[in-house]
C-alpha cells in the first residue's frame, strides 16, 4: 500500500512511567536501541508508539500519528494538485520517525517517514521489536471532525486508506490501511451535554487484546500495588466523569472495555 499507519504520539510529563503502562497492560515493547533521555519508544510488532517530554506549549494528550509511505512525490503532487492549503514541514534530522510533518485540511497534524530515510531509529528499524504479531495490539484510533465526509474523501484520495463498509445511517467513517483502521466520527458541540467540551482531534486510541478477562485481571493485580503505572478506571467520580464515559461507550463501536491511561488518555479495547 502506499501509506501504512505506523505512528502514534503522547507527550507527557512523566513519559518513563507511561511507557511502562503500555508495556505492562497491553504487551507493548521498547526498542534495544532506547534513548532513555529522549523519549520511550514502543512497537506492538507493527505500530511504534512515541511517548514523548511534554515541552512547554503542548497539552498531555494523545498528539499525532504517522504514516509510512512508499511513494513521497505521490502523495505531495495529489495534495499540490487537490489540496493546495496543505502544507509540508521537514523535521529535526532527531526524531525516530518523523521525516517530514503535514496536516489534513481540518489541520490535524500527522507525520510521513519512508523506510529510506536516515533518522529512523529505536522500534521503527529494530527487528527484535517487529519480529511477532502481539498478542495485544493497536487496532483503530479515532479522530473528532467538523467534516468527517471531506476528511474520509483526503485520506482515501492522498494516501489510498481503503474505507470499510459502515451501516446505513452511521455518521462515521472507518479508513484502513490493512491492518490499522483510522475512525473520523463527526464533532458537534452538543454531544458535550453534561461534560467539558473537547477541541476537534484524537479522541482514543483502541486495543484488541486476546482476553479481556485477562486484560481485566492484569489490572486488578497492578492496581493498588503499582499507583503510578495503574489505569484510570472511568466509573464513578461525579456527573461529568459519567457524562464523558456515556460520550466514550457510544462515540465508537469497536469498545466492549473502556479505561484511561494514567494521564487521562481515553483507551477502548475489544477481543479479537
Amino acid at each position: 500500500m502506499l501509506a501504512q499507519i505506523k505512528h502514534l504520539a503522547i507527550a507527557s510529563d512523566d513519559y518513563p512511567s507511561l511507557g511502562r503502562f503500555y508495556e505492562v497492560f497491553f504487551g507493548m515493547k521498547e526498542s534495544r536501541n532506547r534513548r532513555p533521555h529522549a523519549a520511550v519508544v514502543l512497537s506492538d510488532g507493527y505500530l511504534g508508539l512515541n511517548i514523548n517530554p511534554r515541552s512547554e506549549g503542548k497539552s498531555g494528550k494523545i498528539d499525532h500519528f504517522g504514516f509510512e509511505i512508499s511513494d513521497l512525490g505521490t502523495v505531495m503532487n495529489r495534495v499540490s494538485e487537490k489540496y493546495p492549503s496543505v502544507e509540508f514541514l521537514e523535521r529535526p534530522t532527531t526524531r525516530p520517525f518523523a521525516g517530514i510533518s503535514t496536516h489534513d485540511p481540518a489541520g490535524n497534524f500527522f507525520d510521513l517517514s519512508h523506510r529510506s530515510m536516515s533518522n529512523r531509529t529505536d522500534a521503527y528499524t529494530d527487528t527484535s521489536v517487529q519480529a511477532e504479531e502481539h498478542k495485544r495490539r493497536v487496532h483503530h484510533f479515532m479522530l473528532r471532525a467538523m467534516d468527517p465526509a471531506g476528511l474520509a474523501r483526503y485520506y482515501t484520495d492522498v494516501y489510498e486508506l481503503q474505507e470499510q463498509p459502515r451501516d446505513a445511517g452511521d455518521p462515521r467513517y472507518y479508513l484502513s490501511d490493512g491492518r490499522v483502521i483510522l475512525v473520523i466520527a463527526p464533532w458537534r458541540i452538543s454531544d458535550w451535554e453534561g461534560s467539558t467540551a473537547e477541541l476537534p482531534s484524537i479522541d482514543h486510541i483502541g486495543f484488541a487484546v486476546d482476553s479481556i478477562d485477562e486484560l481485566e485481571a492484569d489490572i486488578q493485580r497492578i492496581v493498588g500495588r503499582h499507583r503510578v503505572i495503574a489505569p484510570r478506571l472511568l466509573h464513578g467520580g461525579g456527573d461529568e466523569r459519567e457524562a464523558r464515559l456515556k460520550l466514550f461507550k457510544k462515540c465508537c463501536p469497536f469498545g466492549q472495555y473502556h479505561l484511561a491511561d494514567p494521564d487521562g488518555n481515553l483507551i477502548d479495547v475489544l477481543e479479537g
